[in-house]
């Protein structure tokens, strides 16, 4: 599901503003032109894109036919608004882009918004006479191509009013086969997830509303005002600082997907972002373009809608209520005035109208606003107790959420936090306990601190002969690495250590996981790969004033590579043992599918020691681990899942004859569910601390990952005799070409 780029954290203070009567905008009154100082805007993020930009290429007509597509594409991303023929008009301009915007012109971003306007009325037009005035046929054997990013544009009016009357067939056989669906399920027994209680004070509401929602509209209605909403949706936002922001924007974006220019208020939105004290109910959402509602992309941990329980990954946000008002329907409306709505001071009730993945099965959530603690944020840890092949044996597991830092505090602090001295924490307090190995838990781990990235390695890697190096940084000038600190202790942890990744694993988790990996020191497990996400961004101000603020730009000056000279860019981080979860494989997830990503490249390697030998034992580990897992039903059912999902992310048509389509909406929520199930099984979203026992203090399902992983690292045990990684160097694994040169054994 494609979903609008811009990202924004539920937290904040309290939001304060006055009512007033305004009349909606219409196609006729809209007339959005740039501002006189937005010229000098653009000609300050071409002279950044010329000498900042890691690439050292320059703003020339190759990066303008990117940029045109990028404009054209995010307006119209399923290429169903515009004609052939308005692209035909603008073909000029896609070498003319960076011309114009040298020269400090940006009125072509808003002739394509004013066109897409224009079009977009109509067919919102055709859609309101089409529900109006025609029944649909449901027995007709036909197809609807959903996924459009890759077919080309209708050539004339009549192709686009055909394209969309099957897209609108489509939807209304969706919503009526959903409810269908719905009733059968509940006569089935197959209840709705509800939350689970709330502990007192918690700051989090029982679903007192959860069945209060108002009787659903007729399928034509809903699908009358989902439409109308769009169109004043892209009126409302329809200002000079929008158009700008996404022309702009996909100007940086031709270089790649991370580089963008933010707005004043955009900059004030990733300020928040950056914000570790935060007050909201805790979740990260994006607009999706199917239907206008707020998916939800991220739960905070610590959170109102985290403790709530039933609100995951994935579900949509699609009517918002205060306190005890009337609950307001919020699909299509403009994005940034719905956070407002959902934002608000501590102790306050938000209710939620959420529905599932799918659009359907809406319900109701009352939410209580609190703050989201960093402490809740934290690095958790446990003793876990294994058995197999008949030995016992304790081990140590700490769940990394994100690599999370004080910057302007001393350790000495109060309030200094260091995620890498949590886990240091946690691993005194194994060594104490004699646990004999160590699962580190990276999953959905997105990144942060690059010093603590370095800190957290050094925890596991000898200080001598020398600091150990983590990681290489190439700038536009040259390459530098980052090494462990020599002042600080290292080596806390010298036994078998296992790393837990997955597609989410992304930056700095991406950097511990290949340091560990290339100097031996840990066998990794989980999805494939990695994210790979292998770059650096550095957001830059452009200046202004008060008056006419010009906003900034995050520009990537940077690429990370790993010390064996391999980018984690696109490639990520390799598995050594993979087991798969419900992200793995998925065409919508990883850098790799993102547009204009960076390649993949190599750099020269350092010479760095490898700490131990773990790589020796992956083909043992591997056969061991697909014995076990060849007679598990949990393991056969996962992959089963695994495959399922994958080809559901790679299914672009949908039928739109009624028998087809129900069995193929049963059969996608029974992997959706299956899908889930393994989301909730894998992570122990809650972090459960440990007591002295040893014991979770709120007992969970398995998590079949971490159950497999602790059996692997009783392999290493077993296979290794119970060795700690040695005090000298296996050997040096990368030599410099001038010391190869020489041979010998070394």
């Amino acid at each position: 599901m494609k979903t609008k780029s811009m990202k924004i954290l539920l937290a904040a203070a309290a939001f304060c503003g006055v009512a007033c009567a305004e009349t909606a905008p219409t196609l006729e009154s809209v007339d959005v032109r740039p501002l006189p100082h937005y010229g000098r805007i653009a000609r300050k993020v071409v002279g950044i894109l010329n000498r900042k930009h890691i690439l050292s290429h320059p703003f020339d007509d190759e990066m303008s036919r990117k940029a045109w597509s990028n404009l054209v594409t995010q307006c119209d991303y399923s290429h169903s608004v515009f004609l052939q023929s308005d692209l035909d008009a603008w073909e000029p301009m896609q070498t003319g882009i960076d011309d114009a915007l040298r020269e400090g012109d940006v009125s072509f971003g808003y002739e394509v918004h004013r066109v897409f306007v224009k079009r977009l009325g109509e067919r919102v037009a055709f859609v309101t006479n089409l529900l109006e005035t025609q029944e649909f046929d449901f027995s007709v054997p036909e197809d609807y191509l959903f996924k459009r990013d890759k077919a080309p544009w209708p050539k004339t009016t009549a192709e686009a009013e055909e394209l969309w009357r099957k897209r609108i067939k489509n939807e209304m056989l969706a919503l009526m086969l959903g409810r269908e669906l719905d009733a059968e399920d509940e006569a089935n027994g197959k209840k709705k997830k509800k939350g689970k209680k709330p502990a007192e004070g918690d700051g989090a509401s029982t679903n007192d509303v959860a069945e209060a929602a108002e009787p659903e509209k007729p399928p034509k209605q809903v699908l009358l005002e989902k439409y109308r909403h769009y169109l004043q949706m892209i009126l409302t936002e329809s200002d000079e600082e929008s158009v700008l922001q996404r022309y702009l924007g996909a100007a940086m974006m031709a270089y790649d997907p991370h580089s963008a220019y933010m707005s004043p208020m955009r900059k004030e939105d990733f300020d928040m972002e950056m914000n570790l004290s935060l007050f909201g109910v805790g979740a990260v959402l994006s607009q999706s373009m199917d239907d206008g509602a707020l998916e939800i992309k991220e739960v905070m941990k610590g959170g109102p809608l985290a403790r709530e329980g039933s609100i995951k990954v994935g579900h949509k946000i699609v009517g918002v209520g205060q306190g005890t008002d009337p609950v307001e329907d919020i699909t299509w409306k403009p994005m940034r005035k719905t956070i407002k709505k959902i934002r608000g001071p501590k102790d306050t009730r938000v209710v939620l109208e959420v529905t599932d993945k799918n659009g359907g099965s809406r319900r109701r959530v009352a939410l209580i606003r609190d703050e989201i603690k960093l402490e809740d944020q934290a690095a958790t840890g446990r003793v876990e107790r294994v058995t197999l092949n008949g030995a016992e044996y304790t081990f140590g597991y700490v769940k990394l959420p994100g690599f999370y830092g004080t910057m302007d505090k001393k350790p000495n602090d109060p309030l200094y936090r260091s995620c890498s001295l949590d886990v240091a924490k946690w691993v005194s307090k194994f060594n104490t306990q004699g646990a004999e190995g160590l699962v580190l838990d990276l999953r959905g781990n997105g990144g942060g601190s690059l010093k603590e990235a370095v800190l957290l390695t050094a925890l596991f890697v000898r200080p001598n002969p020398g600091p150990c190096p983590v990681v290489q940084i190439r700038e536009k000038a040259n390459v530098y690495p980052l090494y462990t600190f020599p002042d600080i202790p290292t080596f806390a942890w010298r036994k078998p250590l296992v790393v837990l990744i997955d597609r989410f694993s992304a930056s700095a988790s991406e950097i511990v996981a290949g340091a560990l990996q290339d100097t031996g020191r840990a066998i990794i497990v989980g999805d494939h790969r990695s994210h790979g996400k292998g770059t650096v961004q550095t957001v830059m101000e452009l200046g202004g004033n008060p008056e006419t603020p010009n906003g900034s730009v995050k520009v990537t000056t940077a690429r990370f590579y790993r010390i064996n000279g391999s980018s984690t860019q696109e490639k990520g981080v390799e598995s050594d043992v993979c087991l798969p979860s419900s992200l793995d494989e998925r065409t919508d997830i990883g850098e790799n599918n993102l547009p204009n990503a960076l390649p993949w490249t190599m750099i020269e390697p350092l010479q760095y020691d490898a700490i131990w030998d773990m790589p020796n034992y992956v083909s043992q580990l591997k056969s061991l681990s697909a014995e076990r897992l060849k007679y598990s039903p949990e393991y056969a059912r996962r992959m089963e899942v695994v495959k399922l999902c994958r080809e559901s992310s790679e299914r672009r048509t949908v039928s739109l004859e009624r028998t087809a389509r129900r069995k193929m909406m049963r059969e996608d929520r029974d992997v959706f569910a299956a899908a889930d199930e393994l989301d909730e099984l894998d992570g122990d979203e809650d972090g459960d601390s440990a007591s002295e026992d040893g014991k979770k203090k709120d007992e969970k399902k398995d998590d079949f990952v971490l159950k497999e992983s602790l059996n692997i690292l009783a392999d290493i045990v077993r296979l290794t005799g119970g060795a700690e990684a040695p005090d000298v160097p296996v050997r040096p694994r990368n030599l410099p070409p001038w010391l190869r040169a020489l041979g010998g054994d070394y």
